[in-house]
This record gives C-alpha cells, structure tokens and sequence, in this order.
C-alpha cells in the first residue's frame, strides 16, 4: 500500500492493530505531502497503543511535519498523551517546538490536556515556558477556555500577572476570550483588572471591547474604572457602548456625567452607542437634547451619528429630528443658526 493510501486508511480508522504493528519503522515515517507521517497521524486519533513499542522511539517522537509538529504534538492536540510511554514525556521533548514556537507543553494547555502529563513532572518553570510572542501555558489556557483544566496551584495572582510580548497578562487574554468566569473570583482584585497592556488596555478595555464585560463583577465597574484611558484615549465605557454593553453597568454608575466623557477624538459613548445601534441601552432619562447635541472635534453630534446609521427610529419620538420650519431653513443659510444634526 502507498503513503498516502496509508495515511488516508488511518484516518479513516481502517487499519487494525495487527495491520499498525506490522508496520516497519520506514513505512511509519514515510511522510505524505504535507510531510505528516503515520506516525503523527496515529498520535493524534490515539492509535499510539497498537504499534510496536520498539518504533516509539524518541526518534520517531520528535520527527516534525513541515509545520514543526512532532507526533508529540499531535498527541497533545487529540489528548493522548497517556498513551505515551512516560519516559518519553520528559522535559527536553515537551519542550520541542513548532516553526511558530509552540511546544508540545503548549499545544497540551491550549487542549486541555495538561492533566494526561505524569505527575509531579509538571512545574512552574514548564509553565512560564514562552512562545515566540511570549505566551506561557497559562495565556495559551486563558485563550483557548481551558484555565479550569489547569493545575490549581498554578493559578496564583503572580503568574496571571506575567504578560506576554504585547503587555497582555494572562487576565487580558482571559477577559479578550470570554473566559474570565473560569477563574476564581478571589483572583479578580482591582490590580489585575487595572492592569495595562503596552498599549494601555486594561483587563476591563479587553471584557468590555470583546463583549464580555458581563463576566466581570459588577463591583468594579465604576465610575473611575469605567473611564479610565488607552494611549489612544479609548475608555471602557467606550468600548462598553460600542459592543452594546451599557446595560452591564450597574445603574448607580451609568450617569450623564459618564455618558459625557470623551476620548481624543472628541467622541463620547453616546456617539458609539449611536453610531452601533445601541441607543435602547441608555435609560430614557439620560437621553436629553443637551446630552444629543454634544459635537466632536469634527462637529458631529449624537444625534448626527444615529442618523447616518439609520438608528434614529430608537430614540423617543419627542427626541427625533424634525424638518425646520421656513424661518429656521433661512437662519441657517444666514449661518445665524446650526441644523440639528
């Protein structure tokens, strides 16, 4: 049988143990196209236990597709590295990477499998280790919604805190996921959500920008948190009203004053919650002509932003635009007044 006649039979779970075993060494190794041996593919459908022990081989372990992925990779990526002689998982191979930097401890966090790694081997130096852009195991969990499959006593205040290249703590990539609620909320203290990326986001810019400022507790949405600044002057409250998020702030603290507050461009939430279509969150009693007719630094108002959307229907029929009247129509081409919008 060829290659790839071999490879399309493992895939599709048509060859038998016996058929795996008596395979030699060359033929496991032969490689299809996109340099994938036998050997990767039974890693990843957990077909590792019917080979003969003697081809699992650190070797053969470590051969790598022309993606970088050992068989040691696809096993943590199908969650069968129980099926792995033990002596093999040792640091030196959990540790070989890919072309783009990630290990097989990696591949294993993102999956959830960290679990299947024989005991006690799993330390804090292995899950600090970084990709290329600086991620540990745990950025890797918090991405892939796998935290709660990780070791508890590695879930410490001090290593969520450790950022990647880009400034992003563990929190940061959480939250920017949705999978802030996997971790305990004794961990969610105002430090680690306050904390900046290079860029300045903090963890609540990252819920609120994402979409999932719901899983932060309600007690921290402030009126000081909820205001505070990226280097480009984007506030979460900002970010809240243009993912249709206002209605996750508490309402003591959804304020006039708040709605008011600008970012560099001159922009207040009531201009992103316009131009979104999400001027239904805002309680009818903050929405007042006053707060409409707030002008940017281009001269756009509220009230303009919501029309150019075609979001004018959510506003009270008392608060829509209507046509001026003849007086007001020669008034404006004096410029001695302005249009609504």
């Amino acid at each position: 049988m060829e290659t790839n006649a071999l490879h399309n039979a493992l895939r599709a779970d048509r060859l038998t143990g016996e058929e795996l075993r008596a395979l030699p060494a060359d033929r496991l190794l032969a490689r299809n196209a996109a340099g994938y041996t036998l050997l990767h593919l039974a890693a990843k459908y957990g077909r590792l236990a019917d080979l003969a022990p003697a081809t699992l081989s650190p070797e053969a372990l470590l051969v790598k597709n022309d993606a970088g992925y050992t068989p040691l990779h696809q096993a943590a990526i199908g969650g069968h590295l129980g099926q792995v002689p033990p002596a093999l998982l040792s640091r030196p191979h959990l540790l070989a990477r890919s072309h783009s930097g990630y290990t097989v401890l990696h591949v294993a966090a993102a999956h959830g499998h960290l679990g299947q790694l024989p005991a006690g081997l799993l330390d804090e130096e292995l899950v600090l280790t970084r990709t290329d852009l600086g991620s540990n195991l745990l950025h890797e969990a918090a991405e892939n919604g796998t935290l709660d499959r990780v070791p508890p006593r590695f879930l410490t205040a001090r290593l969520l805190a450790i950022a990647n290249l880009s400034g992003e703590t563990v929190l940061h990539v959480a939250a920017l996921n949705g999978n802030l609620g996997q971790l305990p909320l004794v961990l969610l203290t105002p430090d680690a959500l306050l904390a900046a990326t290079n860029a300045g986001d903090t963890v609540l810019h990252a819920a609120a920008i994402s979409g999932h400022l719901g899983d932060v507790p309600t007690a921290f949405l402030t009126h000081d948190h909820l205001v505070r600044r990226s280097k480009s002057g984007f506030t979460v409250i900002h970010a809240a009203a243009e993912t249709g998020q206002l209605d996750k702030i508490p309402p003591g603290q959804l304020t006039a004053d708040l709605l008011a507050t600008r970012n560099d461009d001159g922009d207040t939430p009531l201009h992103a919650a316009a131009a979104a279509g999400h001027i239904r969150q805002i309680p009818p009693s903050l929405l007042t002509p006053a707060l409409l007719a707030l002008r940017n630094y281009s001269g756009v108002t509220p009230l303009a932003a919501a029309a150019h959307a075609g979001f004018l229907e959510q506003l009270p029929p008392n608060l829509r635009p209507t046509e001026p009247g003849p007086v007001r129509q020669a008034m404006i081409k004096l410029g001695l007044s302005r249009p609504q919008f």
